[in-house]
């Protein structure tokens, strides 16, 4: 029997704005599809959290046993300034202002995209489609959607007809909002007289002179709207049909909502069957922008190479802040919140590595499989990873009460606790074993914290207990806490 068929999955569904229990169309398979980035910049670390909480998405539902089809695709014609239907490409704005081919432009942040994620531990999706790679596709479904009925060409643009799709279906059903307030661009834009509604939408553009990024289509030659292309990509990967649709929370409109009207224009079907969407990062309490300069780079948190935090942290310790938080919440990042997390991160895998020197006794004092199944009601409360990570500190609180001897563990449970924490630890939360990674350099650690307790040890046997409490007073002053117990005296990081 697979693990999910043992698991009972609620997942929030934006749509409905409930949690609901998961059931994806296909026993034993799930399509998932997450809204990518669109590069002509580094990555910001808002959209990391984005793309790591649905990192989180897909390394459960595979730990559950699951076959998953993960798309995220690459956004890298289309995107307009502002998120408007004119003006200028993202890129092609980059492109000229660096006199550079745009797709160097697309190359060299794509790159960056996938160090700084391959840094954070994500893994890869199953296909990373781009929106140039499927101009052909995006035309097809325009010309789908014209003869439904639901979009019209103007001077050489398509646009979609909102209020034409919105007599038979609901356009706004996702959002929650009504369709005379829904003009997707709030400005005043002269490029709006071509529309015969305001609330209508772009699904191919005429190309201005100096637009240098064109196709040729039926209509001229120009470049899809924005919201085509996650619908091309998702139904040719994944079906009409399919099972999650992940992506930033504001992203739900219009992005989203155009994406719904789009698919069920072309198809009839409504694409997604669950909604997902993962909140904003303020940083000390502030939204994150480059205008304001109340924004950092993950590179810049990494090198502590900024005016924010008092010292560099590593990915492993910022993605693990990250998941202190539910992915729908508002997270801030601060350097307290850093530091906390860093200690937090550090007391979790020196537990983890001592498990494997705790003695053992004939029976446990605490119930080792109604805590592991905990950690699987947190997670299968809509992928609740702050919960989950506070059921691993209750384990280690059991690991130091064992080693303190006011706890018993037998040598079954506690092979079952260590597979269980590293299963949660770093198959789900996709945390990385630092002391493994860096095992020199703790060793070496190890064997000076050794020696000085073995010095404190011959003092305190010489009743010497000035030089004793010296040794454990300046390790304590440097974040190593001397524990002593009826197996002699251990060690851990604070």
């Amino acid at each position: 029997m697979a693990l999910y068929q043992e698991q009972s999955l609620k997942i929030y569904n934006s749509m409905t704005g409930e949690k609901e229990k998961f059931t994806p169309i296909n026993e034993g398979n799930i399509g998932m599809y997450v809204c990518g980035p669109t590069v002509y910049s580094n990555v910001h670390l808002g959209n990391c959290r984005t793309f790591i909480s649905f990192d989180l998405v897909f390394r459960y539902l595979k730990h559950l046993g699951y076959k998953v089809r993960y798309v995220r695709n690459i956004t890298d014609a289309g995107h307009l300034e502002n998120d408007a239907e004119t003006g200028e490409d993202r890129i092609a704005k980059k492109a000229r202002l660096e006199q550079i081919e745009p797709m160097e432009v697309v190359q060299r942040y794509t790159i960056d995209f996938h160090n700084i994620l391959e840094k954070f531990n994500n893994l890869p999706p199953s296909i990373e489609p781009t929106a140039t790679g499927h101009i052909v596709e995006q035309i097809e479904i325009i010309k789908t959607i014209i003869e439904n009925g639901f979009a019209y060409e103007a001077n050489g643009s398509v646009y979609f007809d909102v209020l034409k799709f919105n007599e038979k279906n609901n356009y706004g059903k996702l959002s929650g909002r009504a369709i005379e307030d829904m003009i997707a661009n709030t400005r005043e834009l002269a490029a709006q007289s071509d529309k015969r509604n305001p609330q209508d939408f772009a699904l191919w553009k005429k190309a201005e002179p100096q637009h240098i990024m064109r196709w040729p289509s039926p209509w001229s030659d120009g470049f899809p709207g924005w919201h085509l292309e996650c619908t091309v990509m998702s139904t040719k990967y994944l079906g009409e049909e399919f099972d999650i649709h992940g992506g930033g929370m504001d992203l739900k409109f219009p992005h989203h909502e155009c994406e719904i009207a789009q698919g069920e224009a072309a198809t009839g079907k409504s694409p997604v069957n669950y909604w997902m969407h993962a909140n904003m990062l303020t940083l000390n309490g502030k939204k994150m922008a480059k205008s304001t300069g109340n924004n950092i780079l993950p590179n810049d948190i990494f090198s502590g190479n900024n005016d924010i935090l008092e010292k560099a942290f590593s990915p492993n310790v910022t993605r693990f802040f990250m998941l202190q938080a539910n992915y729908r919440s508002i997270l801030d990042f601060s350097n307290e919140a850093l530091s906390a997390s860093e200690k937090g991160f550090n007391r979790l895998m020196e537990a983890y590595h001592s498990i494997e020197n705790l003695p053992v006794s004939d029976s446990s004092s605490f119930s080792l499989q109604d805590w592991k199944q905990s950690c699987y009601d947190a997670m299968n409360d809509d992928f609740n990873s702050p919960t989950v990570i506070a059921k691993l500190f209750d384990a280690v609180k059991n690991i130091n009460n064992i080693k303190e001897g006011a706890s018993t563990i037998t040598s079954e449970d506690k092979e079952a606790l260590k597979k269980t924490m590293s299963d949660f630890m770093f198959d789900v939360l996709g945390l990385k074993d630092v002391l493994e990674e860096k095992n020199d350099s703790t060793d070496k650690l190890s064997s000076t914290i050794e020696l000085l307790i073995g010095l404190r040890a011959e003092a305190r046997a010489n009743k010497d207990f000035a030089t004793s409490d010296k040794i454990r007073d300046q390790l304590q002053e440097m974040g190593i806490q001397l524990k002593d117990g009826k197996e002699g005296t251990t060690f851990s990081l604070n």
